[in-house]
Order: C-alpha cells, then structure tokens, then sequence
C-alpha cells in the first residue's frame, strides 16, 4: 500500500516540478528569443546603413575600407537551436533529480504516517491478545461450571470469585487504553499551577496499602516545587512510577521518592534493573522483559507515562543497572 502511494506521490512531485520548470524555460526561451529578434533587426538595419554608404563610395571610385564589409555572424537560427537544446538538458536534468529527490521525499512524508499505522495494528493485536486471555478463561469456566450439574454453592461462588478477577483485569486494560489514547490526545486535560510535592504526597497515601502488602517502605525526599501541569494527571505519572518500583524492588524493601528544584520527580527501587537491550523498549505500548512476565501488568503502565509526560513538555530518562536498581527522573516545566 504504501509502495503504491509512495511512487503516486513522486509522480505528483515531478508533475509540480516539471510544470514549473517548463513554464520558466518558456518564459526565458521567449525573452531571449525577442532579444535575439531585436539584435537581428538592429543589426539588419546597421547592415543596410553599411551597404548604402559603401555601394556610394564604390560609385565616386573610393575606396571602401575592410571594416566596413559585411563580416560573417552567427544566424539567430543556431542560437536558437543551441538555447532550446540546453533548456531541453537543464529540463532532463531537473527531471532525473526531481526523480530521485521526490522518490526519497515522499518515503520521509509517509514514513511517520507507516509507523503510525503499524504502531496501530500492533496496538489493536496486543489489545486483542490481551483482552483474548481472560475472555477465553471466563467462557472455559463457564461452560465446564454449566456441564457440571452437582455444582455446590460454595463452588459456585469460588467461579464467581474467578470469573470477577478476569471482569476486573478487563476493566482494567480498558481503563488502560482509555487513559493511554485520552493523554495521547491530550483531550480535557487543563494545565495549571501544580505543587508536586502534594501530588506525591497524595500518590504515597494512595499507593501504601499496596506497598505495605509487598512489605515495602516509602521514603520521601520532597521539596516545594511547582510545574506547570494537570495533578491527576501527573498523580497517575507518579503512581505508575512508584507502583513500578514496589513491584521490581527484588530483595531490597526501599523505595525511594524525591522531588528536586527545577521541577524533577525521582522514583528510584534498588532492584532487578533493566537489561541494556529492554531500555529502548520499555516505553514501547504492550512491552514486557522477559523478568517482568512473572507480575501483574499489561506492559502499558510506562506508555502513560510517556505520554503524560510529553503531554507536559516534559521529558523522562532511565538510568538503571542490572542487579542495582532503576531510577526514573521525570524534567517537567
């Protein structure tokens, strides 16, 4: 598809091109072919003034001197050919590389618009996948409960219980993809005068039964600062973050939140760590390291908070060490 559209578009480049171009050398041929009519009828005429006086001085027996005998010029017709033969290479030329260059544009133009949409059927088959899994086990444990006629009621409820888990991880992805297209959009989201320190203050009350679950601790290292932002947006950038970091804090029980001058948020665990060849990816939408697979998650938690972040103007880095932990930094405005 887009090889079609991409040889279309140079077609279209090289009409535009050509049109120009021949338009300007029409417009110069006619010029130069007017001067070259003008110089023709002036140097008819001096011809004609030369041939009279010397035809007079050849009657009254004087003689005519050698610079005022006709001398041989270039006919109007050679120059003529001449110019139209090098408007007609400068055209072939401007062909040729128009060519080449607008094949190469147009590969540039719709490169954006190729990754986009294979960024969207990538984005629709995980999506798919991921809403697949739970589907198929809800419609397994049903139909295998329907078949089962001495089902006890307290069986009964445990398929509920089951059958709720996979409603609520639907949910959640949902509110995942919900949350991921409304923050690329950037639609309803107002930005004003934020302090991040009660934004992390309110992430680490929100965040501490699931910390607490994990046996973690939560040290806090806040100054006050203020950024130009959304807070519930930026509350959901900083409980993806800690959330993260509870999650891949390994052996280690201390997770660590700060908030510096200059509008920096900091959420360091001294965990696992990324691999080198997973921190090119972990922003990517569905992505998941092979160490992760063993945790909750759909692997969309980071794509927010990329976009919640560029949603800022802002811009989040990584630094992170195989078996020594992960910092992320977030720069905001």
């Amino acid at each position: 598809m887009f090889k079609e559209a991409r040889i279309k578009l140079t077609a279209w480049y090289l009409v535009i091109i050509m049109a120009i171009s021949l338009s300007f050398s029409v417009a110069i041929f006619l010029n130069v072919n007017r001067e070259f009519i003008r110089v023709d009828n002036m140097q008819r005429s001096r011809q004609a003034r030369v041939d009279t006086i010397s035809n007079f001085l050849v009657q009254e027996g004087i003689p005519v001197p050698p610079d005022s005998q006709p001398q041989d010029s270039e006919s109007i017709e050679e120059a003529r050919l001449r110019i139209i033969w090098a408007l007609g290479f400068i055209n072939l030329s401007i062909l040729v590389i128009s060519g080449v260059g607008g094949y190469l544009l147009a590969g540039l133009t719709l490169d954006p618009i190729s990754k986009m949409v294979k960024g969207q059927k990538e984005f629709i088959g995980n999506a798919s996948h991921e809403l697949r899994t739970p589907l198929t086990s809800l419609k397994t444990e049903i139909e295998v409960a329907l078949r089962d006629k001495e089902m006890t009621v307290g069986e009964a409820r445990e398929l509920l219980k089951s059958n709720l888990e996979d409603v609520n991880g639907m949910q959640r992805l949902s509110n995942y993809l919900l949350n991921l297209n409304r923050y690329e959009k950037g639609e309803g989201i107002n930005l004003t005068d934020v302090d991040l320190k009660s934004v992390v203050i309110e992430t680490v009350e929100n965040t501490a039964n699931f910390a607490a679950s994990k046996n973690i601790k939560i040290r806090t290292d806040v100054k006050d600062v203020r950024v130009k932002g959304n807070k519930d947006a930026l509350i959901e950038l900083t409980t993806i973050l800690l959330d993260n970091a509870i999650k891949y804090s390994g052996k280690s029980k201390i997770v660590e939140i700060r908030v510096k001058s200059g509008g920096i948020l900091e959420v360091q665990d001294h965990g696992m760590g990324i691999s080198t060849e997973d921190l090119t990816h972990i922003f990517d939408r569905f992505y998941r390291s092979d160490k992760s697979r063993g945790t909750d998650g759909y692997g969309l938690g980071l794509s927010i908070a990329k976009s919640i972040t560029d949603l800022h103007k802002g811009r989040i880095e990584v630094i992170s060490k195989e078996g020594k932990g992960s910092t992320f930094r977030v720069h905001l405005q």
